[in-house]
């Protein structure tokens, strides 16, 4: 005898359609992760993000809190707002503000390191002009010399003047193409 076909699919069943309450639960957590980003963010960037005005009172309210039990609770609250509200864009906004600290901590590393091919070695000026024709050649090379020779002083007797010049001057004059190695 053939198996008999259903006239029509059964529904799930709603308990097998909600989330776990782990699932919920890292959910909130995740928000609530997204409401500490969200403080650290300065004040003038969190005027413009897509968010009710309650949350970012709520925000406010928190970096006035000095109590460490008040910030616990408040950040709980913030954590309660955030599911009301859309995440993906202050997730978007909060990642571009890390983006952008990371490309600054890059450029100064990449100065830091020019700074210091640059006084270790004369190719280094080469290699360096090569992407910058725009920077004036004869002054660098004067900090250069000035930073070498702080450098052969004793270091109690340095006075790191010429070091600060002279990383000033790279940092005011980034690479025109990407590949500056």
């Amino acid at each position: 005898m053939p198996p008999t076909e259903p006239a029509e699919t059964e529904p799930i069943p709603a308990w097998l359609t909600r989330l776990s309450k782990t699932r919920r639960k890292k959910d909130s957590h995740d928000l609530q992760d997204l409401g500490v980003a969200l403080v650290e963010m300065p004040d003038n960037r969190l005027v413009d993000l897509p968010m009710d005005e309650i949350l970012l009172d709520a925000i406010r309210q928190y970096r006035g809190t000095k109590t460490h039990e008040g910030r616990r609770r408040q950040m709980q609250y913030i954590g309660k707002l955030m599911r009301r509200a859309d995440p993906e864009p202050l997730r978007e906004a909060v990642a571009a503000m890390e983006l952008g600290h990371a490309k600054d901590a890059l450029a100064l590393h990449d100065a830091e390191r020019w700074r210091a091919e640059l006084i270790a070695s004369d190719d280094a000026l080469t290699q360096w002009t090569a992407h910058r024709p725009q920077a004036d050649v004869q002054q660098l090379r004067s900090l250069i010399r000035a930073a070498r020779k702080d450098a052969s002083v004793l270091p109690e007797q340095r006075s790191g003047k010429a070091f600060r010049e002279l990383f000033k001057f790279i940092r005011q004059h980034p690479a025109e193409s990407s590949d500056d190695t």
